[in-house]
């Protein structure tokens, strides 16, 4: 497939609607590929039925739609990907890079996260169990646009994790590693609350042989309590009728400096504004940035 030099994405999970922070994500990925005449592709991460909420990815889409973005080619439904994701999970197992992994949620409270091995040589039979990768005793580093150098020792800090629950379901972190390389994706924008899922990603990057992508993590809208905005809390839904103010304030959460006379412009004025004058050294450099702060 020819490819520009430049293919991004934007990948919403259908367990709620867009909120603000969704609409921070979205406009820093959408400026970021346009403003070098790059493609915005959609893609829905629709890996946990069970949390999806119904109507949820067509309310999405036409909110998208209403704030006037423009993604290229179809939209991709990861629920329709699961051969893809099985394939590289079985073929790991038999090559000793994954294991079966019977431990419930309960078994690994005490160990804070960081998984402890105890089936790794337990040769449990994968077909009623989760799949868990071998982690590597190394550390694992990037420099993101945005937030600098950031550094994870996966055996230390994370531990062999999991690419495939017990229920059947593959998890986010072999998914997007095998969709991003599928759909050619060279850069990821996302918020900053996935920073520390990039080394792991990077680690099943160089397993399947796979280019590593440019990434910029920008600053995740927080309530007063530092909880992210989302459907947990209650973040209120993207009104339609509104589309113009919330992008100038995404744009501000964003550093960009915006011009005053845009407040009466359409949404559709506004993105083209942001494109022109898009720049991506303007982010601020932290992780989290609280809504109430935001003008």
């Amino acid at each position: 497939m020819n490819s520009p030099s430049y293919i991004g994405r934007f990948a919403p999970t259908p367990s709620g609607y867009l909120h603000f922070g969704s609409l921070v994500a979205a406009l820093a990925s959408y400026l970021d590929a346009r403003a070098v005449g790059g493609q915005w592709l959609m893609r829905m991460e629709d890996l946990d039925p069970p949390r999806e909420v119904a109507g949820a990815q067509g309310a999405i889409l036409r909110t998208l739609e209403s704030y006037a973005f423009e993604w290229d080619g179809e939209v991709i439904n990861q629920s329709h990907r699961h051969e893809a994701y099985a394939q590289v999970a079985n073929r790991w197992v038999s090559q000793g890079l994954a294991y079966a992994c019977t431990c419930s949620r309960k078994q690994l409270q005490a160990f804070n996260g960081i998984y402890p091995g105890q089936c790794r040589n337990a040769g449990h039979d994968p077909q009623n169990s989760a799949i868990r990768i071998r982690v590597p005793e190394l550390e694992y580093r990037f420099v993101d646009r945005a937030q600098g150098m950031y550094a994870q020792h996966l055996g230390r800090d994370v531990g062999d994790f999991v690419i495939r629950r017990r229920d059947g379901l593959y998890a986010y972190q072999l998914a997007v590693v095998i969709d991003d390389a599928w759909q050619g994706i060279t850069d990821i924008v996302r918020g900053a609350d996935l920073l520390d899922s990039t080394p792991r990603q990077l680690y099943l990057q160089e397993l399947l042989g796979l280019p590593q992508p440019r990434y910029l993590h920008v600053p995740l809208i927080t309530q007063p309590d530092g909880n992210k905005l989302g459907k947990s809390y209650r973040s209120p839904p993207l009104p339609s009728d509104q589309a113009t103010p919330l992008l100038l304030r995404a744009l501000r959460a964003l550093g960009q400096t915006t011009d005053d006379g845009l407040r009466y412009a359409s949404p559709q004025e506004v993105l083209a504004w942001g494109i022109k004058h898009w720049n991506a050294h303007l982010i601020p450099r932290i992780r989290h940035l609280e809504e109430a702060e935001l003008s």
